[in-house]
Parts: C-alpha cells; sequence; structure tokens
C-alpha cells in the first residue's frame, strides 16, 4: 500500500510538475494528504466521459445515426442545442440541491451512471430505431442524457474545487483535454475506415462504448476521497434564481467574465460552419470528415496541457490570447473560398483552419473553467458555475438560432467575419478582467 501510494505522488508530481505534492492552496488538510489519489482518479474519471463525449458526439455521431434510420431531416437541426443547451440550462436549479450535499460526488455518479444508461437506449435505437418514431426516441435519449450531463457538469466542478488545491486545477483539465483529443484521434481513424457513412450495427457499437465510457466515469467518481463540506447556504430553485440575480448585481467581476465567456462563445459557434466548408470540398466522403477529426484531435492533444498550464499561471490571459486566435481563424476560414481553385477544391485548407481554431477553443474553454472556478470560494463555488453556465444555456440557443439566421441570408463566409468580430470583442474585454489565481 505505502508503494503505491509513492507511485501515485510521483506520477502526480509528474502530471503537475512540482517537486512537492504537499504544497496545498484554499483545500483542507485532509484533502491535501489525498490529493495525488485523487488527481489520478480524476483523470480517469475524465477518460471516461470524454470517450463517450467523442463516441456520441451531437456533430458527428448521432446525425449519422439519424440518417441511417430513415428519420426527418428537421431532427438534425435539434441536435446541438438539445446536446449543448440541455447540459447547460438547469444548472442553477441543481445549484442549490448540490448545496445542500455534504459529500458532492453521489449526484456526480448519478449524472454519470443516467448519461450511460441513455447511452445505452441510443445504442439500443441504432441498431433497431426506424423512421420517425426512431428519431424521436433519439432525441428524447439525448435529452436525457444532456440533463444527465449537466448534473454531473456542476458536481465535477465542485468536487474538484473541494479535492484538488489552487493551481492544479488548469493542469487536470489540461490533461483531460489531451485525453479526449487522443480518443478524437481514434474516432477519426476509425471513421476514415468506412467508404460511406457507418451502419447501424457500427453506430450501435460505438454508442455502446459511450455507454461504457460513462459507466466508468461514474465509478472512479465514486471512489474520489471527499471530505463532508458545508451544507449552510443551499436553496432552492427559486431561491437560486434570486441568488443569481442577486450575485450578478453585487460582484461586478462575476458579471464582466460572464460578458467575456459570452462574446468567447464565437470559437464554438464557429467551428461546425468551418467543418461545413471544409465537408463541400469532400461531399458525403468520409475521408475528408476523418481528416477534419484526426487533425482536431491532434490539435487538441498538443494545445490542451500547454492552455492547462498556463491557466493555472493566468487563466485571464488565456481567454485573452485564445480570444485574439480565435478571431484569425475566423478570419482566414472566411477568406479560404476565394482561394485559388487548386486550393480551395480540396479539404485540406479547411481541414488546417480549422485544427487551428481547435488550438484556440481548447484555450477557451480551459482558460474559462479555470476562471470561474478560481473566483469562486467554497461557500459559492456550486452557484457561481451554475449561474455561469445557465446564461451560457439561454445565450446559446439565442445565438444558435441568430446565427444560423445570418447564415442563411449572408452566406458562411460573412457569419465567420461576424464571428471574428465577437472574439475580437472577447480578447478585450478578458483583458480587463481581474487575476484570480494570486
Amino acid at each position: 500500500m505505502a508503494t503505491r501510494e509513492i507511485t501515485q505522488t510521483r506520477l502526480f508530481e509528474k502530471l503537475t510538475g512540482d517537486e512537492d505534492s504537499r504544497m496545498c492552496k484554499d483545500i483542507p488538510e485532509e484533502a491535501c494528504d489525498v490529493q495525488p489519489e485523487n488527481f489520478l482518479r480524476h483523470l480517469c474519471a475524465s477518460l471516461g466521459t470524454k470517450l463517450a463525449d467523442e463516441l456520441s458526439s451531437a456533430r458527428l455521431v448521432l446525425p449519422w445515426l439519424l440518417g441511417s434510420i430513415g428519420a426527418p431531416l428537421w431532427m438534425v437541426g435539434l441536435l446541438v442545442p438539445i446536446r449543448e443547451a440541455g447540459a447547460l440550462l438547469p444548472q442553477l436549479f441543481v445549484a442549490g440541491y448540490l448545496r445542500q450535499q455534504p459529500v458532492r460526488k453521489w449526484v456526480w455518479v448519478l449524472g454519470g451512471t443516467v448519461q450511460a444508461l441513455a447511452a445505452g437506449c441510443l445504442a439500443i435505437l441504432a441498431w433497431l430505431g426506424k423512421g420517425s418514431v426512431g428519431g424521436a426516441l433519439v432525441l428524447a435519449a439525448l435529452v436525457l442524457l444532456s440533463l444527465a450531463r449537466g448534473l454531473s457538469s456542476i458536481a465535477t466542478k465542485d468536487v474538484m474545487g473541494k479535492t484538488i488545491a489552487k493551481q492544479r486545477r488548469g493542469t487536470l483539465m489540461g490533461w483531460s483535454g489531451s485525453i479526449a483529443s487522443g480518443v478524437t484521434l481514434a474516432a477519426g481513424g476509425v471513421l476514415m475506415l468506412f467508404d460511406d457513412q457507418p451502419g447501424q450495427l457500427a453506430l450501435a457499437i460505438l454508442l455502446g462504448i459511450a455507454a461504457l465510457g460513462w459507466a466508468l466515469n461514474a465509478a472512479f467518481a465514486a471512489s474520489i476521497k471527499e471530505q463532508p463540506g458545508a451544507t449552510q447556504g443551499g436553496a432552492n430553485a427559486w431561491d437560486s434564481i434570486k441568488q443569481g440575480v442577486f450575485l450578478l448585481r453585487r460582484d461586478r467581476d462575476f458579471l464582466h467574465f460572464n460578458l467575456s465567456r459570452a462574446l468567447l462563445l464565437s470559437s464554438a459557434l464557429a467551428l461546425p460552419y468551418i467543418a461545413l466548408l471544409g465537408e463541400r470540398q469532400s461531399g458525403d466522403d468520409l475521408g475528408g470528415l476523418g481528416i477534419l477529426i484526426v487533425i482536431s484531435g491532434l490539435a487538441g492533444l498538443i494545445a490542451n496541457p500547454i492552455w492547462g498550464k498556463r491557466s493555472d499561471v493566468s487563466s485571464r490571459r488565456v481567454m485573452r490570447d485564445a480570444g485574439l486566435g480565435a478571431a484569425i481563424c475566423c478570419g482566414l476560414a472566411a477568406s479560404l473560398p476565394w482561394l485559388p481553385g487548386a486550393w480551395s477544391e480540396t479539404v485540406w485548407p479547411f481541414a488546417i483552419v480549422y485544427g487551428l481554431l481547435v488550438i484556440a477553443h481548447a484555450g477557451v474553454r480551459l482558460g474559462r473553467k479555470t476562471y470561474v472556478v478560481d473566483m469562486a470560494d467554497s461557500e459559492n463555488r456550486a452557484l457561481y458555475v451554475a449561474l455561469s453556465n445557465t446564461l451560457t444555456g439561454v445565450l446559446m440557443l439565442l445565438l444558435g438560432a441568430l446565427l444560423g439566421g445570418l447564415a442563411q441570408m449572408m452566406g458562411t463566409s460573412w457569419l465567420l467575419l461576424v464571428l471574428a468580430g465577437f472574439a475580437l470583442a472577447a480578447a478585450a474585454s478578458a483583458q480587463r478582467l481581474p487575476e484570480v489565481e494570486h
């Protein structure tokens, strides 16, 4: 047992780049004692959920699922809004309940278990589903999956805040992002083996593996050693809304952060449009889509550990730099259709710019996640995370509908220029945020 603890400590110090695993900030002494093993358990839990996220992607796997079972085309347009907003909108209502629990990891376990069950239902539908009824059941399972994802998301961050010290969290999320990128590489390689779109059996296998990934996530979440925390301040949904409104009015820094985060949505919203430009060059050939996925995986694999370490130094500067990078990528992508035919008629220029935007988006995600966890304390962290995510969910729905209309009227290239302007504004806003790491 002692040898195992020494090995875990050494691995923890190697992953974090620290020479003393006993250096802890803002977590209790008992949590500091078991931080190395908790760090590795967080990482293994992340492996499960990242694997599952990639293999049940609403931008990649689920559209093919609806197509393979003959679902109506309009259902495809509901996948991404349900996946993203469904995970974010309920979190403010969950925060009060979570606050009442002295040990919060069981909420995380519940979320992971429900996601595993929902993914299992999707796997069955991929094998047996047909037509409109099958498509409707897929959307219903996705709603359940997204709501459970929101439950896990807020609990994960709160448990991380209780078990992993400040200036180690960004590193943890950076390594988690690298794991996700490695999984993306594997998924892209598999997809490149298919000549057309994968059949129903292949999709059922992918979604079955996703279900196992969430089961793995729940199992490692249950194994985390979490000390009971304070339960004062728990509230019902209505009280949480009132607390959230009061918080936005009282804490100007938190309001400023949410403005920056809203503008940084431009990086996420631009990704599918760049992929769409690339897909127009490769048609229905999955080889082109596989190229996009592999380059995306490589980009994330390289970028996430770097952004993670930088976030522990200054998550504000990471958000600023990532916003600038996203603006440049959007501008480059908007110009690609005007390249000479020999260049613009292949998927490669679009794939390269897509990969660069993935790098910038990784910085956006790691920067804003680290910032909101570090700016809060143990008394209000769950509320800060939940309120910020709920606001983002509302904006995702509104901006998604607005940008869809703009794309229809203006075209994809002009829309990307609009998103480049949003990203520049995000960088300027993030530059004026206060530092929270020190």
